[in-house]
């Protein structure tokens, strides 16, 4: 395991190196690309006969249980640092907008494209029974602000539009797990379903999660408040997301959402009224530092991961076509939310529903769900499309929302 966390962390900095010294790339996006090209170079490789690396990169690869090391190790650890830097008077300011896209948003989306899998996939020999479809409308309704934030940040992007992505990402990760497990219960035959077993659930996983998040995060502040000493504060930082999560886990109710709310009581209050300025810096230098390994990893391993995954034509057709209906679903479940909201004299951008219809990048957290998918004939298909969605959606939507902004704000300039 060690020689395996080795390589990770040798490949992470060695494809950082080359894309910040020749590729120039935002990092997120040119690591994953990078360490794409790898994967497939190595796969050619080994069709010409030259030698046999792709099955020493299988086996390489396939040591790594994706799901169980996003979902359990670095999740906990992104979301409370992302968490950390919003500022919590910016988020209540659209906390309407944000909650209303980060729950009937990604409730709405699931179903929608469940809806649209079920009817459009067997066009192309993709037979998947409806729970299924559903099950990819929920792990591919999440969506993920890592590789377009600081993209948005450059291109001078509103700052109610960052609010917006960055606030309804962070939560609507553990909304959208609540959902998929709900449905991968029903689908494995071991839940029973009823509208007040769901919305029990729901409350209980997500309530929960908060009220986890708050008191963990409260008990933390006090510490921090108790003493003066950044070695031991960051520490208790540490100790706050690792052991939350697990007692999260524990308890039943949602990690991500605890991590989120832990994170916000931390970066507010506890960095204006517990830390002295020496504290506050080194926290975020730990934080920023942690952060950007964590990412780099994490777009490695989505980039390593097509060695490992099965493909047909089928199967790609299937994802062709899903890309489009991915991003009609989010147009449609974030501009019905919004245009109500207008009416009730919620204030919008112009833009705003394009926007975050392309700003909403899908992510790490999509192929984490999808390969938690226990071995049957619909998990393939379903493994296959999601890790193609997610590579166009960071790619070409990362890649091209920068122009669309720089666009969008000068269009809004010229006319005011």
């Amino acid at each position: 395991m060690l020689d395996l966390i080795a390589a990770l962390v040798t490949l992470s900095a060695l494809f950082s190196y080359v894309n910040h010294r020749w590729v120039g790339l935002p990092t997120t996006i040119g690591v994953m690309l990078i360490s794409l090209v790898f994967s497939l170079a190595i796969i050619a490789i080994d069709a010409s006969g030259l030698a046999d690396l792709h099955t020493l990169a299988r086996t390489i690869v396939g040591q790594i249980d994706f799901n169980v090391v996003l979902m359990q190790g670095m999740l906990s650890l992104l979301l409370f640092a992302g968490a950390m830097h919003v500022d919590l008077s910016e988020l209540a300011a659209f906390k309407w907008p944000i909650g209303v896209l980060a729950t009937v948003g990604v409730v709405a989306s699931t179903f929608l494209i469940g809806w649209l899998s079920f009817v459009i996939f067997p066009l192309v020999g993709v037979e998947l029974p409806f729970i299924y479809c559903l099950l990819f409308g929920a792990l591919i309704s999440p969506t993920d602000p890592i590789a377009v934030l600081g993209i948005l940040k450059q291109a001078n992007a509103p700052r109610s539009l960052e609010v917006k992505i960055a606030g309804e990402s962070l939560f609507n990760d553990g909304v959208a797990v609540v959902v998929f497990l709900i449905i991968a219960g029903v689908a494995a035959g071991t839940a029973t379903v009823t509208p007040t077993s769901i919305v029990t659930l729901l409350l209980t996983e997500a309530l929960g999660g908060a009220i986890l998040g708050l008191a963990l995060g409260w008990l933390t502040y006090v510490a921090l408040k108790s003493i003066d000493s950044y070695e031991i504060e960051v520490m208790l930082t540490l100790a706050l997301v690792l052991g939350g999560y697990a007692i999260a886990g524990k308890l039943h109710v949602s990690g991500p959402i605890a991590m989120v709310v832990a994170g916000l009581v931390i970066g507010n209050h506890g960095r204006a009224r517990a830390m002295t300025s020496v504290t506050r810096a080194h926290l975020d230098l730990f934080w920023q530092l942690l952060d950007e390994l964590l990412n780099a990893l994490l777009f490695v391993l989505i980039g390593l991961e097509v060695v490992v995954l099965v493909f047909s034509g089928e199967f790609l057709l299937a994802a062709l076509l899903a890309i489009p209906m991915v991003l009609i679903a989010r147009f449609v479940c974030v501009g019905i939310p919004i245009s109500i909201m207008r009416t009730i004299g919620t204030e919008f951008s112009p833009h705003a529903v394009k926007l975050l219809t392309w700003g909403g990048v899908r992510g790490g957290i999509s192929v984490a769900l999808a390969l938690s998918l226990p071995e049957s004939p619909e998990r393939a298909p379903i493994v296959a499309i999601t890790y193609v969605i997610v590579l166009f959606s960071i790619a070409v939507q990362g890649l091209t929302i920068g122009p669309m902004v720089r666009r969008a704000v000068g269009t809004q300039s010229e006319q005011s």
